[in-house]
């Protein structure tokens, strides 16, 4: 299950990209992660890169130098060269992690390509970004055991947590046409809501606005319809990991949820990280996943030799706000929570098995999302309804302003990253996205 370490983790690599050498940057030569730009405000066409530093490396130009000379074939080429992920991600992880190395070589100290290649660079600051593929499905799960512990606390406090959660991953189908790359602005959503003292409900802009943190997940090679696939390969039909800030809108959903589950309350957007980081880049950051004895131990077909020693990735999720006013006064982001993606209840082998087991087919550029991400602390919560109790306790801002709930012109910044003794730091970027007012009814 668990790809192995190799040259492109060495901690002592270096680039001749200056940048990607501080040892605080999302991106060394040990990430490599990809994705769809071009050079904000142009007509250019979007284009794959990968980023090293502070820059970001055009696959089409690293290609015309023959730096993938001895990987390319005619599939490869026009995955290079295609305006999404979509192609790459299909010929699956091999060629992801053959390009990985050629680029690590190219872009090492001393290398012979820094003379192609140097002069080519695009700063990040300079680029804006596409989603990294076209999404043709959306699932959402719902992996933390802590957060639907939690939500389900304010709904059933007699019944928190449902008799299922711990047997099966739960998901549900979202909508792949609102999810939209970092830096995202959309309206507040109308919708039916059913205020607590109301005897029929009510039609309007929803009053409670929220975020949930997640990692989203890329699929790679899929699978043809009917076959399942197995946990033992799950992650070979995984691309790579991302940002992923669910919106939702916590009225509308408590109204609407039964019996079918979110609908109205999750399609309006969805904004996610430009960046995808590698399973491979990712190797250094997988820790064991744990399953408490007392708890219904995973169906075989959920079950593997590693999982339990390496199926977790030891990911940090942190969410910070930045309201209007902070924005007019040039304040900075401060932070809501930091969380982890190994508090996981499910792993992600286990999402990608579980979507497939009933013969349901995945294609290349699917997109998973993990759920909020809530560990077992309350400064761990990764969603206001929780970090607020419902809306019991308005949280204070540095600047004297509470919130409750998310405010038009309030931007949400979601960081992530893996970073420990021993290995490169592995970051992620950031997802920011930004609530405008509702429309005029």
């Amino acid at each position: 299950m668990s790809m192995q370490l190799n040259e492109t983790h060495n901690p002592d690599l270096k680039s001749w990209v200056v940048s990607a050498n501080t040892g605080e940057t999302d991106f060394p030569i040990q990430n490599l992660p990809f994705a769809v730009f071009r050079r904000a405000g142009s007509n250019e066409a979007f284009r794959i890169g990968v980023a090293i530093g502070d820059q970001i490396v055009d696959l089409t130009i690293v290609k015309q130098a023959g730096i993938f000379t001895d990987i390319t074939n005619a599939a490869v080429s026009h995955a290079l060269t295609a305006s999404s992920l979509n192609a790459l991600m299909d010929l699956g992880n091999t060629v992801s992690s053959q390009l990985r190395l050629a680029l690590s070589k190219a872009l090492r100290e001393g290398a012979t390509a820094q003379g192609q290649l140097v002069g080519t660079l695009i700063p990040q600051a300079d680029a804006e970004y596409a989603l990294p593929a076209n999404i043709g499905d959306y699932t959402d799960f719902y992996t933390s055991v802590h957060h639907a512990t939690a939500v389900g606390k304010l709904f059933r406090p007699d019944n928190p947590l449902l008799p299922n959660y711990k047997w099966v991953p739960i998901g549900y189908h979202g909508r792949s046409s609102s999810i939209g790359v970092s830096g995202q602005e959309f309206r507040r959503p109308i919708g039916q809501t059913m205020p607590p003292t109301a005897t029929s409900p009510q039609f309007g802009p929803a009053k409670r606005m929220d975020y949930e943190a997640e990692i989203g997940i890329f699929v790679g090679q899929g699978n043809a319809l009917g076959e399942t696939i197995d946990i033992k390969q799950a992650e070979q039909h995984v691309f790579g990991l991302c940002l992923l800030n669910d919106w939702s809108a916590r009225d509308v959903q408590a109204w609407e949820y039964q019996p079918l589950g979110p609908f109205l309350a999750k399609n309006f957007a969805s904004t996610i990280s430009p960046w995808v980081i590698t399973l491979e880049a990712l190797a250094p950051y997988r820790k064991a996943w744990n399953r408490d004895a007392a708890d219904p131990q995973p169906l075989p077909y959920l079950e593997a030799e590693d999982l339990r020693s390496t199926g977790a990735f030891d990911i940090e999720i942190e969410v910070l706000i930045q309201t209007e006013k902070m924005r007019q006064a040039g304040t900075p982001a401060e932070r809501l929570s930091l969380s982890n993606f190994s508090h996981s209840y499910w792993t992600v082998s286990q999402l990608v098995t579980h979507h497939t087991v009933n013969g349901c087919n995945l294609r290349a550029g699917d997109f998973l999302g993990s759920g909020t991400q809530s560990g077992p602390l309350p400064e761990e919560a990764g969603s206001l309804l929780e970090l607020t109790e419902g809306g019991k306790k308005p949280l204070l801002l540095s600047n004297g302003e509470q919130r409750i709930f998310i405010e038009d012109g309030d931007t949400i910044v979601m960081r992530g990253w893996a970073q420990k003794a021993g290995a490169a730091r592995v970051g992620f970027g950031a997802v920011e996205g930004r609530l405008l007012p509702a429309r005029m009814l």
